[in-house]
């Protein structure tokens, strides 16, 4: 099978997407909404994970997953979120970004529902101690956060979850069945023997997560 693409398939043009995936439903257009309703809310507040979509500036792209307790995301008000940042490998990605270009996408998931919920806005990132404080797992509070102000946000339907069977369990792999990532960095990086990284690993998830 050729890898090649024929360059005069490929779309270029707004006009030419449109034309060629056809008219927008009217109520996908509709149920854009501005600020944060109280469907949009409860949904946030039973939420555990969402993933975080940020752009550089220069057409470079993130997306990162971000995870807790059901509500860790904190709804400020009806266009404002506070999302607080654990600990983890210092990489900040998603913070460099929005310094960068602060449009940012967010998609919470909630298990055993397959619909999601959209928030696109503007973010900024905030180290205020008396916001962060109320984030506060384990007796320690978040460093950083993210503050986001909506601009839209809108639920999507299920069908992706649906195709998937994310929440089935019949579906979920057999954990032994793919490496570990202690291994996949040990092998990948020829910085650390296996052991080593798998001991890391064990031992920052069991005491290193806040």
């Amino acid at each position: 099978m050729s890898t090649t693409t024929d360059d005069t398939a490929l779309i270029d043009d707004a006009g030419e997407l449109r034309a060629h995936i056809g008219p927008v439903n009217p109520l996908a257009e509709r149920k854009v909404l501005a600020r944060l309703d109280r469907f949009c809310r409860d949904f946030i507040a039973l939420s555990p994970f969402l993933v975080v979509a940020s752009g550089d500036g220069k057409g470079g792209a993130d997306a990162s997953p971000r995870g807790d307790a059901p509500g860790f995301v904190r709804v400020l008000d009806e266009t404002t979120l506070l999302i607080p940042d654990r600990r983890g490998n210092n990489r900040v990605d998603t913070f460099g970004n929005i310094l960068a270009a602060p449009g940012i996408g967010l998609v919470f998931m909630v298990p055993g529902i397959n619909e999601t919920l959209r928030v696109n806005g503007q973010a900024s990132v905030t180290r205020d101690p008396a916001l962060l404080a109320p984030s506060t797992v384990q007796e320690r509070p978040p460093l950083t956060g993210l503050l986001v102000a909506v601009d839209e946000v809108f639920f999507h339907c299920g069908k992706a979850l649906i195709r998937s069977k994310l929440w089935d369990p019949a579906t979920q792999v057999e954990r032994s069945s793919f490496p570990t990532l202690g291994r996949i960095v040990a092998e990948q990086t020829k910085a650390i023997e296996v052991a080593e990284a798998e001991a890391n690993l064990e031992e920052a998830y069991r005491s290193r997560l806040y």
